[in-house]
């Protein structure tokens, strides 16, 4: 379960395909590209154990930096291509890059970062893919390598952080294989049990590659011998023309995904030929019910959904036939078992809400931050480890999550959890996007402030806020309802469908 097997005994298959020009790379020239791409890293002298950083967008080159670091000994720390300057430092600082790949499609960054050197003291060199004045050209150093492994390899590791929805990004640094590169993907397997991805599959991934999912995932399908192509970024029609054109069997998206397809005209969604499609999975975010059961009614019993974290101590998966039975849920552990548990530590009685915490699964230590390893510890049962997730278990053993413990709402002494607010004004016809948090109360404490974004910016009005009050109060417990809507022409929300509560919320305590 290697590229390098694949390019042996079928050369001729492609392994990745550009989904919009068709730009196709099969086995043979991706284990070329990744072997120049490790005698790359030599040359500018990176050597085994040593950590180099990646920022860029959708694009050829991501592979090739990414198994030439798999076979180069190398610790690869993949970073958000939206990252701001001081965002970028803080993790080149944090993880011990001293190289700093960017893409030209970020060029105006790659030479900041370049001339900021001195906030990254341990930052020797800033390489461009594609071309940027002034700066080493990544794929020049690489046309003049040999396509043949270099002489010392050694299998490489990864390092990545989380999206820091609710502070600074926190690194999780991945005990790395030893020996040679050629060796099993533990994620592949994975994958390949649960979902039956293997060398027949021809993979869709609409979504960044500097993500961790989506890079894992399209990773594990070149790992097992399968095709991948990858979208620059996700349009809807363009994901549906995707699945005609390239037959795919499989794909991973995120549930604003799932809205953004919803939103087409019906004559749209139904004129691509889908019935190539056999797998969907989604994760990343809490799915509204409304949203999943149209999601299910259009393409039928195929949507798988995990629940994991970039930590790896668990990993919760359920099927449609489950979730039908189960609406809500995210499913069952599979890795790890699952237990809530209160403030103090003690599990707490089956249907009960609590923090999500995992025992048997690997432990959790964030680098250079022992404060925030401690605090993911369950204080009674210290091999039990959260994600900071708040939800409950039903009498099956199903999970169903509720927030994020550090967006939870105390109003009036009462706990509100946001993401059921905003899985609610998700469905509203008006709504393209929700979020929902507290803000300052003289009485309260807190009180539920909403922000919106609409599908059509002209309809913003006192009126349709009061109006999307009241449907919620139809709806839900007062208390939980927003006492005030604010309205926003596009909420911060990463491509992995995680939303940027904590900016968002920050404007409304600093005026307070």
């Amino acid at each position: 379960m290697h590229p390098r097997l694949h390019a042996e005994r079928q050369p001729d298959k492609p392994a990745i395909v550009m989904a919009g020009s068709g730009e196709t790379v099969t086995y043979r020239e991706l284990e070329e590209r990744a072997n120049r791409a490790a005698h790359a890293f030599r040359q500018v002298g990176l050597e085994p154990g040593e950590t180099v950083a990646i920022a860029c967008d959708n694009r050829m080159e991501f592979f090739d930096v990414y198994w030439g670091a798999q076979r180069a000994g190398l610790i690869l720390v993949l970073l958000s291509s939206r990252l701001k300057l001081d965002e970028i430092a803080h993790i080149v600082n944090d993880s011990g890059a001293s190289v700093l790949l960017v893409s030209d499609a970020m060029a105006q960054t790659a030479c900041s970062a370049a001339d900021a050197r001195d906030t990254m003291p341990g930052l020797g060199q800033v390489i461009a893919i594609g071309s940027v004045h002034n700066l080493l050209d990544w794929q020049a150093i690489c046309a003049v390598q040999p396509i043949t492994p270099i002489a010392n390899e050694e299998i490489g590791g990864r390092m990545v952080y989380s999206s820091g929805t609710t502070g600074k990004p926190k690194g999780i640094r991945f005990a790395s294989a030893t020996g040679s590169p050629v060796q099993p993907n533990p994620a592949a397997g994975l994958f390949e049990r649960l979902y039956g991805l293997g060398g027949d599959t021809t993979y869709l991934s609409p979504a960044p590659l500097y993500h961790s999912a989506p890079m894992g995932m399209t990773a594990s399908i070149q790992s097992v011998g399968g095709t991948a192509i990858v979208m620059t970024r996700f349009e809807p029609e363009a994901f549906l023309q995707a699945i005609e054109r390239w037959r795919v069997s499989a794909t991973m998206v995120v549930p604003t995904m799932f809205i953004r397809l919803l939103q087409l005209p019906e004559e749209v969604r139904s004129r691509y030929d889908l019935s190539s499609l056999k797998t969907v999975i989604h994760a990343a975010a809490p799915c509204p019910v409304p949203i999943k059961h149209a999601m299910i009614e259009w393409l039928g019993p195929i949507i798988e959904e995990f629940y994991a974290g970039s930590e790896g101590n668990g990993h919760v998966t359920i099927n449609s036939a489950e979730w039908l039975a189960h609406p809500g849920s995210v499913g069952r552990a599979v890795v790890g078992q699952i237990h809530i548990c209160d403030d103090d530590g003690n599990e707490r009685p089956v249907g009960e809400t609590g923090t999500i915490y995992f025992g048997g699964g690997k432990p959790v230590a964030y680098h250079n931050d022992p404060a925030k390893t401690a605090s993911a510890h369950n204080p009674l049962h210290p091999d039990w480890s959260t994600m900071g997730d708040v939800g409950r278990l039903d009498e099956d053993g199903y999970l169903y999550l509720s927030d994020r413990k550090d967006f939870m709402i105390i109003s009036g002494g009462v706990n509100v959890y946001p993401q059921e607010v905003e899985n609610l004004l998700a469905t509203h016809p008006a709504v393209a996007d929700a979020a929902v948090f507290g803000v300052p109360h003289p009485d309260f404490g807190e009180e539920v402030k909403a922000v919106i974004q609409l599908r059509d910016w002209d309809t913003a009005s006192g009126e349709l806020g009061a109006e999307l009050i009241a449907w919620c109060r139809e709806r839900l417990a007062d208390v939980k309802c927003p006492r005030s809507i604010d309205f926003e022409r596009e909420l911060p929300r990463a491509e992995t469908g995680k939303l940027y509560k904590k900016e968002l919320r920050a404007r409304y305590w600093q005026s307070a």
